[in-house]
This record gives C-alpha cells, sequence and structure tokens, in this order.
C-alpha cells in the first residue's frame, strides 16, 4: 500500500493502479489456498486439524508483516478449523497477536482454535492436512515417513511454497498438492 500511496501522491496514478492490482492478485492468491484446501478435504474443515509449517513472511526471519500464513488460518478459523502451527522463529505471542490484529473474532477463539507447538512433529499428529506457508530448508530435512504414520488418513500436504519433494511424499503415501497444481 505504500508504494499505491507514494505513486499517487507523484501523480502517477497509472503506476498505483498497477500496484493495487498487485495488492488484490495476492490476496486472491491467499484465500484461493485456503480456499483449495477446504474444497479437497470433502468441502469442510470444522472440526479437523490442520498443521502449519511456517508462519513468517519468508524463511531465516521472524517478521511475519503481511505472512500468507496470518490470512489463510484467518479463512480455515472461519471455516472452525482447528490450527497447529510451528514456526522454529515466531512466537506463539506473535501468532495471536497477528490474528487479532485482523479483528475477525474475540481474541478468545483465535486462542481457543490454534495451538503454537515447539515441535514439527508435535504440531502434524494427528493432523488431517499440512499446509506450508514459509520456506523453511529444515522443512525438507524431516522425517516424512514418520509424519505420515501420526497423520489422520487420507494425509494431505498443500506446500504453499513447493519447498517439498512433492514426488518423494506421494511415494510414502501423501495426497501432495504444490502451489499451481
Amino acid at each position: 500500500l505504500n508504494l499505491v500511496y507514494i505513486a499517487k501522491s507523484y501523480g502517477l496514478h497509472e503506476v498505483a493502479d498497477y500496484w493495487e492490482q498487485v495488492i488484490i492478485m495476492n490476496d486472491h492468491q491467499k484465500r484461493r489456498f485456503a480456499n483449495k484446501i477446504v474444497s479437497t478435504l470433502y468441502n469442510t474443515v470444522s472440526g479437523k486439524k490442520i498443521a502449519f509449517l511456517g508462519w513468517a513472511f519468508k524463511k531465516d526471519t521472524n517478521d511475519t508483516r503481511e505472512s500468507a500464513a496470518i490470512y489463510v488460518a484467518d479463512d480455515l478459523i472461519n471455516e472452525q478449523a482447528s490450527l497447529s502451527v510451528f514456526d522454529p522463529k515466531v512466537s506463539e505471542g506473535q501468532i495471536l497477536s497477528d490474528l487479532n490484529y485482523l479483528n475477525s473474532r474475540e481474541a478468545s477463539e483465535n486462542r481457543n482454535q490454534i495451538k503454537v507447538l515447539e515441535n514439527p512433529y508435535e504440531a502434524c499428529e494427528g493432523a488431517h492436512a499440512i499446509a506450508v506457508l514459509t520456506e523453511w530448508d529444515e522443512f525438507r530435512t524431516y522425517d516424512w515417513h514418520k509424519i505420515y504414520d501420526a497423520m489422520q488418513k487420507p494425509a494431505f500436504v498443500f506446500d504453499g511454497r513447493n519447498v517439498l519433494d512433492g514426488k518423494k511424499l506421494r511415494a510414502i503415501g501423501f495426497v501432495y498438492q504444490g502451489i499451481g497444481a
């Protein structure tokens, strides 16, 4: 939005319009990702556990500003999903603050619908699906057989960053969907 404001203040209305459309498309992509999870899980995530791997807007940071995870989580909580989150650098306080900032619901409801864990295996245990929302390198090194064995079946992986080896995960038994698929 800063680029839109700057462009408008310099009278560059076409440039401002361009950046405004980029923002609209980014918002659409976030909603589309959440909708893909809902539709793939038989058109409902109510009462289903979705594990988020990653919350930061990019790897190697705890910066969550405009992270896709915030908006995907908000949409899934609106659909009554139960979320478990693991991010190596983002705190539970920051995650709850990000959701509360949207004012979509009471803070107590956010606290009830989201659980932040310090272990990725715990976050994925019993999950119906995993949503990969940050491209942390460590996600590639996880024991995906162990994760698969601990999940509900069919076990879904929605890789929003195309960071994982989809072929390998499918061979294990996951229903894998990368972004753009």
